[in-house]
């Protein structure tokens, strides 16, 4: 599976960002798709992750802001609306067939206050 990323950028704070992600290769092998980000100095964490059947699960940090959908077996948008300077990050897409996790490249999200 090889994902390819686009989106992101630099926003104000309150601004909003769509990622979007798209796989190819083995797509129908893949059990969900998520996002995860990583700030300078910290350690890659999971934003949102949605499964093969759309069920959805969200960091606490990005609850009620951030929204994950997948339009097609092979692409999932990451909707982010009220951006924080908290999200700065590169954010990576991520591709989970069993036990395996496919990396898309980071896409950067730079949010100032």
């Amino acid at each position: 599976v090889q994902l390819q990323a686009s989106g992101g950028g630099s926003v104000q704070s309150g601004g909003s960002l769509r990622l979007s992600c798209v796989a190819s290769g083995s797509v129908f092998s893949i059990d969900a798709m998520a996002w995860y980000r990583q700030a300078p100095g910290k350690q890659r964490e999971l934003v949102a992750e949605i499964t093969r059947r759309g069920d959805a699960n969200y960091a606490d940090s990005v609850e009620g802001r951030f929204a994950i959908s997948r339009n097609n077996v092979n692409t999932v948008n990451q909707q982010m609306n009220n951006l924080k300077p908290e999200d700065s990050a590169e954010y990576y897409c991520n591709a989970r067939v069993r036990a395996y996790h496919y990396w898309g490249q980071g896409t950067q999200v730079t949010v100032s206050s």
